[in-house]
């Protein structure tokens, strides 16, 4: 529970903010000094998100995404423009949402819009997108706040669409992370998370060929 380890919550968010401020609008930047690992990422991501996207009677539409906590836009770019028709990003840091629109070059055309929100605070349009992709950003949020942000995800999902989440997992418990005020859990704290807001599992797999020295990171699929 984050309730354990987030002792004042303005401050948990504030820190955050203050911390993203100053980490360079790059790719290395936002993978926190691991840049190259944003291939591999980027692969697998695309092979788990095309199962849902491939023809059959329950299949996820490919008209709009949300990027969230998109950053300068890695994901959108290498993984939501190429397969979907447009893609909305939002983030928490105004710098990281100006230098996307030079990172992504002219296919950012098809960004429609650009968010500056954090989660927490953040609605997504009611019925209005197949995916929803929220990666390495859950630990910024407390468990009540990921619940409730969950819940309006839900609500923003067309028919068949999909919530995407890919993040760090603890070994075990809830782990303070106090340089860039997040938090990391474990799988069985997700998942209850997950199940509190009413979604379903549908898919859940482990990152392959990421360093050793780094969590453990899984994505899971849900509606």
């Amino acid at each position: 529970m984050t309730s354990e380890v987030v002792e004042d919550e303005f401050e948990f968010y504030s820190k955050a903010e203050k911390y993203w401020k100053d980490v360079p609008a790059t790719v290395d930047g936002m993978l926190g000094g691991y840049g190259h690992i944003s291939s591999i990422d980027i692969n697998s991501s695309r092979k788990f998100l095309q199962r849902f996207l491939r023809d059959g009677p329950n299949r996820t539409g490919t008209t709009r995404a949300l990027d969230c906590g998109a950053g300068i836009g890695r994901i959108t770019k290498r993984l939501l423009l190429p397969l979907f028709k447009t893609v909305d990003m939002v983030d928490v840091t105004e710098d990281f949402l100006t230098k996307a629109k030079s990172y992504l070059g002219e296919e950012g055309r098809r960004v429609c819009n650009y968010f500056c929100c954090g989660l927490q605070d953040f609605s997504p349009e009611a019925n209005s997108y197949d995916v929803i992709w929220i990666q390495w950003v859950i630990g910024h949020l407390t468990d009540n706040h990921l619940s409730d942000f969950l819940k309006r995800c839900r609500a923003g999902l067309r028919p068949n669409g999909i919530v995407v989440i890919k993040d760090n997992m603890a070994q075990e418990g809830v782990i303070m992370d106090d340089v860039d005020s997040s938090v990391c859990r474990d799988l069985d704290v997700v998942r209850k998370i997950i199940r509190r807001a009413g979604l379903h599992l549908l898919a859940e797999e482990r990152q392959e060929n990421f360093p050793d020295e780094i969590y453990h990171v899984y994505t899971f699929a849900m509606r």
